[in-house]
């Protein structure tokens, strides 16, 4: 059995590899403050099973519906959360984005980023302990 293979570490990637993705998606909602009619996305975050997968619609390579024409596969889910209230502080010019929401979001994702690459070293550490490499 691989170290890739344990539960633990798959499932501290894939959370580690969604904080990634997050992170761009909201620095392009803040680079977009003032693009006219712009509405901010955010990611969904991944369900994962006891073994450390994906569950649910949302695998690994989940389509997300970029246009209303496009067609969906039926229980796709798209990998962007599409139940925010954009419509709370939308601007005259049609923007939605929020900089104080949107910087405190990736403030926490950067927190719990943090805390899964630590976890994540913590964990390699052990292993190597535990195999007298350490």
């Amino acid at each position: 059995m691989s170290i890739n293979d344990l539960p633990v570490l798959t499932a501290l990637r894939t959370k580690m590899q969604w904080h990634q993705e997050r992170q761009r998606v909201l620095s392009e909602n803040v680079s977009n403050s003032d693009t006219p009619k712009f509405r901010p996305r955010d990611l969904v975050e991944p369900k994962l099973d006891r073994n450390g997968a994906v569950t649910g619609s949302m695998g690994p390579l989940a389509l997300a519906r970029t246009s209303a024409s496009h067609m969906t596969s039926s229980g796709a889910a798209s990998g962007f959360d599409q139940d925010r209230n954009v419509g709370f502080e939308t601007r005259p010019a049609g923007n939605a984005v929020n900089l104080e929401e949107e910087m405190m979001k990736a403030a926490s994702n950067q927190m719990d980023y943090a805390a899964a690459t630590s976890l994540y070293s913590k964990s390699l550490r052990l292993l190597k302990t535990a195999i007298g490499k350490g």
